[in-house]
């Protein structure tokens, strides 16, 4: 046997087992039968699902917009309010959640799979925003008080509503309870490093220290140096550290704020009170999940991608896919014959591989990478083309079949690199400068691209040696 047959029969096997993986069911279908009637314990083949975007598998996409007022380095704050929420949406399970910045100040949140708008928003907004308030002014202070005692003097006259209260300027103020003898400070969880769980070496009550970076060292020893002998509030997510009414929530009312006593260097700060150890450790852990170095409210934009819609989005996206490749195939036997037949088997071989390579690194399929893949197929002929279009050449001049296929695949080679690298080239700039969704399109182009030359220049190459003999010779219509 010659040694184009064992490379044949090794394409064949590669031909079948990417099949197999990359539609696993009708194998496995068999395997079940035989093991029913024979029975047998045969294995079946692995099933890894296709990872699929929200477009596709329906989900929820959110949009939030940052606060940057007090933010100099916007593209830095912007970037880790990304890493950080990316890396919270991670710890809950979501599948390939997608989370990218848009213009200056905007951050979207692509989660698949997850259909509940309010959990998606609630798991979003459980990222903790760190920050250290420092006592108001006293004249504001005074003026705080006066206005909780309007509200609670409107409140406990019979017959009073909402009405009367609001009629009160700044009566919001009350509802805030002591947070509003605060005001925020440039220390925030941005410059937080880590949050660890210390032990009072007399009570041996669990307390939390914090570390900051050194920008947040320099910004503490400030912050402490101009409020000794006053108190500095520690907020989280807008509420205080400790629920210091035992109620089990931790709310506005439960506000912690120790006394400074000097002023503090080393970029360390330690959280005491009455936690138990279950507390500590709750609020040390959300710490370290990610404290946001900026502020994000409520989502300004919302869509919830049903499953429904996605499923028959990407039916119909494989239909034209079935199609496309169909047509292609009559195409290349109609022009090109016996050729055009291996071409297409050739292509037939291409498409497995290219859905086990999805499966395997593994790719989130959307819509646009689909069609990115829909547009390879096509592409993945152009190099057949080429080479076929040479053979005629070689053949009109009256040489062997032999010696036109190799002089075919020689002189198409310069076009065929040429023309893909070109391809290529287009599909790594839209990917680094573009959104998700074109990324998708582009990486899903790219790697058909590639795979086609491998499918052109290898696989079609040998069935034409092995499947076009000397028999042809006699029968060059075929050809």
């Amino acid at each position: 046997m010659a040694q184009k047959h064992y490379i044949f029969i090794g394409v064949l096997i590669l031909a079948v087992l990417a099949g197999i993986f990359a539609y696993p069911t009708p194998f496995n279908n068999g395997i079940k039968f035989l093991n029913d009637k024979l029975s047998w314990t045969l294995p079946q083949f692995p099933d890894k699902p296709f990872i699929l975007g929200l477009d596709l598998q329906g989900g929820v996409s959110l949009v939030y917009q940052a606060d940057l007022s007090q933010t100099t380095d916007k593209a830095t704050a912007m970037s880790g309010l990304r890493d950080i929420i990316e890396r919270r949406v991670n710890m809950f399970g979501v599948s390939e959640p997608v989370v990218q910045i848009q213009g200056q100040d905007r951050l979207s949140v692509e989660l698949p799979g997850v259909t509940n708008v309010q959990q998606a928003i609630q798991m979003i907004g459980q990222t903790p925003y760190l920050e250290f308030g420092e006592q108001k002014s006293e004249e504001e202070i005074k003026y705080i008080q006066d206005v909780i005692k309007k509200v609670q003097d409107a409140q406990s006259k019979e017959g009073a509503t909402i009405k009367d209260i609001e009629k009160i300027k700044d009566w919001q103020l009350a509802l805030q309870g002591q947070a509003a003898f605060f005001k925020p400070t440039e220390l925030t969880g941005k410059y937080l490093t880590k949050a660890v769980i210390i032990f009072d070496q007399t009570t041996y009550k669990p307390q939390i220290q914090l570390q900051f970076n050194a920008d947040g060292d320099k910004i503490f020893a400030d912050v402490t140096g101009r409020n000794i002998k006053k108190p500095i509030a520690i907020f989280l997510d807008g509420a205080s550290i400790i629920d210091t009414n035992g109620d089990g929530k931790i709310d506005n009312q439960d506000l912690y704020a120790p006394i400074v006593e000097n002023k503090i260097t080393g970029g360390k700060a330690v959280i005491t009170g009455d936690m138990s150890n279950q507390v500590a450790t709750s609020i040390a852990s959300r710490l370290n999940s990610g404290a946001l170095p900026v502020k994000i409210g409520s989502p300004i934009s919302q869509e919830t991608v049903g499953p429904t819609l996605g499923s028959v989005s990407l039916q119909k996206s494989l239909v034209a896919g079935l199609y496309g490749l169909l047509m292609i195939a009559i195409f290349m036997v109609v022009f090109y014959r016996l050729p055009g037949l291996l071409a297409s088997i050739a292509l037939v071989i291409y498409v497995a591989l290219v859905l086990s390579i999805f499966k395997l690194i593994p790719v989130t399929l959307t819509l646009a990478g689909i069609g990115g893949f829909i547009l390879s197929i096509g592409m993945a002929v152009d190099a057949n083309i080429l080479i076929f279009a040479r053979m005629k050449e070689e053949i009109k001049l009256g040489k062997g079949l032999a010696t036109a296929i190799e002089e075919g695949f020689k002189r198409a080679w310069p076009s065929i690199r040429d023309s893909n690298s070109n391809s290529l080239i287009v599909c790594a700039i839209l990917f680094f400068v573009t959104t998700s969704f074109i990324k998708g399109f582009a990486f899903t182009l790219a790697l058909g691209i590639l795979v086609s030359l491998f499918s052109a220049i290898f696989i079609t190459r040998i069935l034409l040696m092995v499947f076009i003999g000397k028999w042809a010779e006699k029968a060059k219509w075929l050809l």
